[in-house]
């Protein structure tokens, strides 16, 4: 019916030309039905909805389940019917998981459904009537009032002290005052668009008659759903490298696997005694529990984030944040307190900030009174300070805050004086006037409103209990004043009062008027959050501000916060329109604040980061951050004030609303990292013991020097709860004190794949050692050979438990027991080898022998020498270390 980008360029008389209707009459009954015929329902649609047994099936088609599942039919085939039991178990639970967070994802757009208006007040045919919001198209006449929901995208043909809360849509913290008049440029942001209104926002006072001129997927709203539905989720940074991790273990073992398999045919050795041989090498050597530890790692995380108020909604986000390099984060409600707030008072010629209680002046009381009065909003007595209780404009809540903070009991006021007359606030006018009563029958009038305006009809500065006249000098000083407040992102008000008869005229209130002083009000940030970036630029982490709030604004707060200290870091939307996506990928790097912007323009910046190849966390509270959420490599929705989009199209809710909470959650992520990275070295090490044991002693033409259940025993003893004790260490020190890992860093990277091939090398060749000497040294029958070597190998396992806890120190520095969990892992590991040795029934059935203390002598020694000579380094030389480098400083 019209284009979008051009209706608040247009009258509203062309407006309706355009639309074919009438301001009057509206639309007949009939052109409104065939219209809605045409244009289909004012409603936000529905992406096509993927069928959720299509949604469950597809989850076993990722590449480490299909080894899972092999792994089952390996086990099924060696009559391990427990183990494929197990195996099964993990493949449903990491499908049912997958299953709930996808299916969770595809109603991310249906939530958009709960902005929309239920009903309307229409104009049809010269009638006002109630009508179902989702029945509005354009060309309808509608009417709102304070508390309504915006039913459709309109244009203001009438307006009565209009203003607007458009937080949801563009993140303006401040109510937006409308106007019916034109604006000229077509390319103006969203927020600007002051003749306006869209759906999905709040009438927040006033009232307005308005045209629809934009209805269901065409209004701003439809455009954020289907930005929702053009945004990617990639894979995250754990899960590309687990499925390239796997691949790789599964086709090195197999052709070790083959090795052994043919060099003990070409010996001689019985075709199913090698076929057994080679299966069981199969399920040692291949991680089968790499995935269900990962997840048991990554759940565990997530029940400690929620005591730190962070709820996960998608378990590979707990890696993703230990790997987050930039933060987008959106302003109102999550940097700052989203409440206005009277921040510094200029009174009695003096600034005063309201932080400290212990300034005041004579004329405070007065000024504090006068705001209070000259004020249509409402506070709880019981409880001022909630603001889920007080009801009104933002800003004259925060005059009332302001008043009962500074001293003034707003009940006895409210009684002393009675109102007997008001004229409302309205745009044009830019001020409000009440006229009230008090008990003495003395009458007074207060007036709030644009100090640029409000000094035109004031004659005399109260300063000090005296009156002064207001010369021009005055007034250029007080202009001043004003335009320096406004600088630094203050919302400016002046107040003024004098007496009056009762008996005068409205237009005579205003005349002469007695200016107290200039209010100057923000959203401040948090405390917590100033705090948080400076934690997250020490953890090398940059903070990116995106937000629909004015530049002032924006870059006021960006400086309180520490984000900002240059002038080239703040841009516009339309500014950024200028900007090809080549150029703002050249320039992201140095921009820290985004003012006035849409969502598209939140969706381009987070894309041109993840161009640069950071990993990038998005947080956000409303519709308009939605698509940027889900277009992150992680996106953070506030648990209170976020909107049920938000949170839907997140992968992590802060149910404390705490910009602090996101680097708590950074911290955990990267300790759930280093985690990950320890079993993965503790795992692979002992794989490859255990396979180089089996490959060297076939390549030396030894007998086998382990059975295959004996190997599928060390599989499960080994694999199961020390690496699962690994999952819980808690954080290393100073772990926030390192910059973000690079997020195409190899999970081998800093030495680790060199640490798993030195550390199974070590295992294989001493499990290998063991065997030779108790075989052909020390006269061992080949039975009790191999229960040495087998009680060896579990022993260099277990004991590289505690070394794989650390990358750079030793079992001894980090505490033997600050992991209680790994000790018990271990201590049952223990005991369960010790049962199958000297419990008789298990004896046979794993084809052991008993071993004497001269034999578990040897078996300690072969598998703990490299913690003992961590321990003599530990004990002897860091000391001397210590000294010198002491000495040196």
């Amino acid at each position: 019916m019209g284009v979008a980008e051009i209706w608040h360029t247009l009258t509203s008389d062309e407006a309706i030309i355009q639309l074919r209707s009438d301001s009057h009459r509206g639309l007949s009954t009939s052109e409104a039905e065939s219209r809605l015929q045409e244009i289909g329902l004012n409603a936000i649609q529905e992406a096509d909805k993927t069928p959720w047994w299509s949604i469950f099936f597809s989850q076993f088609q990722d590449f480490m389940v299909l080894v899972l599942i092999g792994a089952t039919v390996v086990s099924f085939l060696l009559g391990e019917v427990g183990d494929a039991i197990t195996i099964v178990a993990i493949v449903v639970m990491n499908a049912i998981l997958g299953f709930v967070q996808e299916y969770r994802a595809e109603k991310s757009v249906e939530t958009l459904k709960a902005l929309t208006a239920p009903e309307a007040r229409v104009v049809r045919g010269g009638q006002v009537d109630m009508l179902p919001a989702e029945e509005l198209v354009p060309g309808d006449i509608i009417e709102l009032e304070a508390g309504d929901r915006i039913p459709a995208d309109c244009r203001l043909i009438e307006v009565h002290g209009l203003q607007t809360d458009e937080a949801p849509l563009t993140g303006e913290s401040q109510s937006v005052s409308k106007t019916t008049e034109p604006l000229s440029r077509p390319d103006i942001p969203v927020a600007d668009r002051r003749n306006m209104v869209y759906m999905g926002t709040t009438v927040a006072r006033g009232r307005a008659k308005a045209l629809v001129v934009e209805t269901g997927m065409h209004t701003e709203m439809g455009n954020i759903a289907n930005l929702m539905r053009e945004a990617v989720e990639d894979q995250t940074p754990l899960q590309r490298r687990l499925e390239h991790l796997g691949k790789i273990l599964v086709y090195l073992s197999l052709l070790i696997v083959m090795v052994v398999v043919v060099t003990g045919l070409f010996r001689g050795e019985p075709l199913y005694q090698m076929f057994l041989t080679g299966v069981s090498l199969a399920v040692a050597a291949i991680p089968e529990g790499l995935p269900a530890i990962v997840t048991i790692a990554l759940a565990l995380g997530v029940q400690r984030m929620i005591k730190a108020h962070a709820i996960v909604r998608r378990l590979p986000a707990v890696e993703t944040l230990g790997c987050t390099t930039v933060i987008c984060t959106d302003k109102t409600g999550t940097l700052t307190k989203n409440q206005m707030t009277v921040t510094q008072i200029w009174v009695d010629n003096d600034f005063i900030d309201t932080t400290d209680e212990s300034r005041t002046s004579p004329t405070l009381p007065k000024l504090y009174t006068a705001a209070a009065l000259c004020n249509n909003a409402s506070v709880d007595e019981k409880d001022p300070d909630n603001p889920d209780k007080a009801k009104g404009d933002p800003t004259e809540i925060a005059l009332l805050w302001a008043a009962n903070h500074g001293g003034i009991d707003l009940s006895e006021v409210a009684s002393e004086y009675l109102r007997k007359g008001e004229i409302p606030f309205e745009s044009e006018r830019q001020r409000m006037a009440v006229l009230t009563v008090d008990r003495h029958n003395r009458y007074t009038v207060f007036v709030k409103g644009a100090p640029d305006v409000l000094l035109g009809f004031c004659r005399y500065l109260e300063i000090d209990g005296r009156l002064v006249l207001l010369d021009n000098e005055w007034r250029q000083r007080i202009r001043s004043i004003n335009d320096d407040m406004a600088a630094r992102a203050l919302r400016v008000l002046g107040v003024a009062y004098r007496s009056t008869t009762g008996e005068e005229p409205q237009d005579h209130w205003e005349r002469d008027l007695i200016l107290l002083g200039l209010v100057g009000m923000m959203d401040p940030p948090r405390p917590e959050a100033v705090q948080a970036v400076k934690d997250a630029k020490r953890a090398g982490l940059r903070t990116v501000m995106i937000t629909g709030d004015h530049p002032k604004t924006a870059r006021a707060i960006g400086e309180a916060m520490g984000m900002v200290a240059g002038a080239d870091e703040i841009i516009t939307g339309p500014e950024l329109d200028t900007l090809t996506d080549t150029d703002l990928a050249q320039r992201v790097e140095n921009i820290r604040i985004y003012a006035r912007v849409s969502p598209p323009h939140k969706l381009r910046v987070v894309r041109a980061w993840k161009a640069h190849g950071e990993v990038v966390a998005m947080t956000g509270d409303g519709v308009n951050d939605a698509p940027a959420l889900k277009e992150a490599d992680i996106g953070v929705a506030m648990g209170k004030t976020g909107t049920d989009v938000t949170k839907e199209a997140s992968a992590m809710i802060l149910t404390d609303d705490n910009f602090a909470t996101i680097v708590r959650a950074i911290e955990e992520g990267r300790a759930i990292y280093d985690n990950i990275r320890k079993f993965i070295r503790y795992l692979l090490s002992c794989n490859v013991g255990e396979v180089l044991v089996m490959f060297l002693a076939a390549f030396l033409g030894l007998p086998l020097p382990l059975l295959p259940i004996q190997i599928l025993f060390v599989n499960l003893v080994t694999d199961g709860l020390p690496a699962m004790a690994l999952g819980v260490d808690p954080p290393s020190p100073g772990v926030m004190d390192r910059p973000p890992r690079d997020p195409n860093e190899s999970i081998f990277a800093r030495g680790l794949g060199t640490k798993i091939a030195f550390r199974g090398l070590l295992i294989g060749v001493s499990t290998l050692l063991v065997f030779i000497w108790s075989l052909q040294l020390w006269g061992m029958g080949l039975r009790e050979a191999r229960t040495m070597a087998l009680a060896t190998l579990i022993m260099s396992q277990l004991f590289h438990v505690f070394d794989a806890r650390a990358e750079d120190r030793s079992f001894l520095e980090i505490g033997l027991f600050s992991n209680i969990w790994a000790v018990l892992a271990v201590l049952s590991s223990v005991m369960m080898l010790l049962a199958i040795i000297y419990v008789p029934s298990l004896r046979e059935l794993f084809k052991t022998d008993p071993l004497g203390l001269l034999d578990w002598g040897i078996v300690v020694l072969a598998s703990g020498f490299i913690q003992l000579l961590a321990a003599v380094r530990d004990v002897v030389l860091r000391p001397i270390r210590h000294f010198v480098h002491g000495s040196v400083q």
